[in-house]
């Protein structure tokens, strides 16, 4: 196995994402103590303001790794059973029989049956998955909104179930999620966000991670552009925004750097003990938001990469940003990548996203990033 991350593709790679039409990305890519940082592009489309490599960044649902692990220390402490039904421990939101059925286990894998709410919180993604028949303006519509997660848990609970409890294929959804948040908190009689940042964050020493109280980013960070399939052209900037629509299931603020340090601590067993990481590596099937059937663990997800055995990971989206952190399971080689445009492929006749050049771009300085 190589040990030195290859700068010079490296750089190009990063730089053909950009000429492929994102407005900006930055990457971290590590191998032991060989370390490269590159960023191409802007952050601001407006000004030029460039990007770079440090920038702290909204990664969507990378956050939901934090939160599983935040529920695994819970188990090796004896307050969470992985295959106990939620509803002993929250009767009220999964009440009755679907309660008895549905464990902690299958809300982390996604196998519980439970719909995904944010169609009906957003009343223009209301016809999602048919992308063709949805629309951007509910984006807008909640910038400042305060949801409350109560309210967003009902929502995926009342609604259709879209599996049967532990059957599979699962199907992801950030319904699961938000219970797993609720039960952190029933469990541990604190808020999930200081269960999570002192548990998981603090303890993996990452200095610029954080889970948000308010709207804004702080600190250095990028505008996050939104195209929703071409219908928002010009993309319009959504990084300043609420998150409550998603909680800790998906809010972190992070850097590729942290990233790095995280997924690095976590495989190597210094988050939770081999056995819970052994429990976060069995995978099954699960119906990704994209509609691809994927391997997911416990809040990871597995990439074979030729010649260099097992990644784990997460990736993540929010609206306007996106990212991607994937660490070998030996814990050495890394790579994270954020960027600041979501959601590019425009439609075909029949609905479906068209291929994109940033597809190809993004695909290939996955690849030299992982083993280049």
């Amino acid at each position: 196995m190589k040990h030195s991350p290859d700068h010079a593709a490296l750089n190009a790679a990063i730089e053909n994402v950009h000429r492929a039409g994102m407005p900006g990305l930055f990457a971290e890519v590590r191998d032991g103590d060989q370390v490269w940082r590159g960023a191409a592009g802007v952050a601001d489309v407006d000004t030029g303001r460039p990007v770079t490599a440090d920038m702290r960044h909204r990664v969507g649902s990378i956050t939901k790794t934090f939160t599983a692990a935040a529920v695994l220390q819970q188990v090796e402490s004896g307050r969470i059973g992985l295959d106990t039904p939620i509803g002993r421990y929250l009767p009220r939101l999964v009440p009755a029989e679907r309660g008895d059925a549905i464990t902690v286990r299958m809300l982390i894998n996604h196998t519980s049956g439970l719909a995904e709410y944010l169609p009906y919180a957003y009343s223009s993604l209301k016809a999602f998955p048919a992308l063709a028949e949805t629309g951007p303006q509910s984006l807008d519509d909640h910038r400042l909104t305060r949801f409350d997660p109560v309210e967003l848990i009902g929502m995926g609970v009342t609604a259709p179930a879209v599996g049967t409890p532990g059957g599979t294929p699962g199907v992801y959804s950030n319904t699961n999620y938000l219970l797993l948040v609720q039960l952190l908190e029933e469990v541990t009689g604190e808020t999930a966000e200081h269960c999570i940042t002192r548990n998981v964050i603090e303890r993996a020493g990452l200095p610029d991670t954080e889970l948000p109280t308010g709207p804004y980013v702080s600190g250095p960070h990028s505008q996050l552009y939104e195209s929703w399939f071409g219908m928002i052209d010009p993309p319009r900037d959504y990084s300043v925004y609420d998150m409550s629509w998603v909680g800790p299931s998906a809010s972190l603020i992070s850097t590729v750097t942290d990233l790095n340090r995280f997924f690095g601590m976590l495989l190597t067993g210094k988050i939770v003990g081999p056995s819970s990481l052994a429990q976060m590596q069995r995978t099954v099937p699960v119906v990704s938001q994209e509609g691809k059937t994927i391997d997911y663990g416990l809040g990871l997800h597995p990439m074979e990469v030729p010649g260099q055995g097992t990644f784990w990971g997460h990736g993540g989206t929010v609206w306007g940003g996106g990212a991607l952190s994937m660490t070998r399971a030996d814990g050495k080689r890394q790579m994270s990548v954020a960027v600041n445009l979501q959601r590019w492929n425009t439609l075909d006749p029949s609905g479906r996203p068209r291929p994109h050049p940033i597809d190809d771009a993004l695909a290939t300085l996955y690849r030299v990033a992982m083993h280049g």
